[in-house]
């Protein structure tokens, strides 16, 4: 069967004369396509925020206050962190004005947590499409598995002798389909689980530089 496989012309796998065998190749591919495509664009993205967060939590540690970290924040714009920071010091701006003080803490922890959100939202954007990809994958490639091994079966009957050359293109069909959605779906479940762990780890990272921001606005207006 193997040498069988090897024999046949990408004509005949990818055949438009054959319409269900063809559509499911090519959501197949397509799928496999739009799943690599957002792995390398989140991989990429990830990356530079992660490195942006370094650079930015470092000249943070070792700023003088806040209107020196304005400035930082301005030339490290890609990191998470910066935009955590906006939200904070935007509320602190609007308390402090005027009195120099700060009256609610609270407000400026919620304006964190809602800076915290929206960069979460912005580094899960297109995640649900690998979800989707890794588990629905398999079951059109089952599909067309199934409808591959009816072919040959209708091959078989229809044919006075049972050979190899008769059944082959409905099994070949078969096992084309099977393969494409495992590899379709196995490197969005893969990339999935790790992307999804690493934007967990940077939200972790964003709650923590929360607290450090409201220390450090007790340290400027308390202190």
């Amino acid at each position: 069967m193997i040498a069988f496989l090897l024999q046949l012309q990408l004509s005949e796998l990818f055949n438009p004369a054959k319409p269900i065998p063809f559509a499911v190749l090519l959501l197949l591919i397509g799928a496999s396509l739009l799943s690599w495509s957002i792995i390398f664009a989140k991989w990429g993205l990830l990356r530079k925020a992660a490195e942006a967060n370094r650079k930015f939590l470092r000249a943070f540690r070792k700023a003088a206050g806040l209107e020196a970290i304005v400035l930082i924040a301005e030339e490290n714009a890609q990191a998470p962190l910066v935009v955590v920071f906006d939200f904070g010091y935007a509320e602190v701006e609007r308390q402090a004005r005027g009195r120099g003080q700060i009256r609610n803490k609270l407000m400026i922890e919620r304006n964190l947590q809602l800076g915290i959100s929206e960069e979460i939202q912005k580094l899960e954007r297109s995640m649900n499409w690998l979800a989707t990809i890794a588990s629905v994958a398999p079951f059109i490639g089952l599909f067309g598995t199934v409808w591959g091994i009816i072919g040959a079966f209708e091959a078989l009957s229809a044919s006075a002798s049972v050979s190899l050359r008769t059944v082959g293109p409905g099994i070949a069909d078969a096992l084309v389909a099977t393969g494409a959605g495992l590899a379709a779906a196995i490197p969005a479940a893969v990339a999935y689980n790790y992307l999804g762990g690493q934007i967990k780890e940077m939200a972790a990272r964003m709650e923590d530089f929360s607290l450090e921001f409201m220390n450090l606005v007790e340290r400027t207006f308390e202190g």
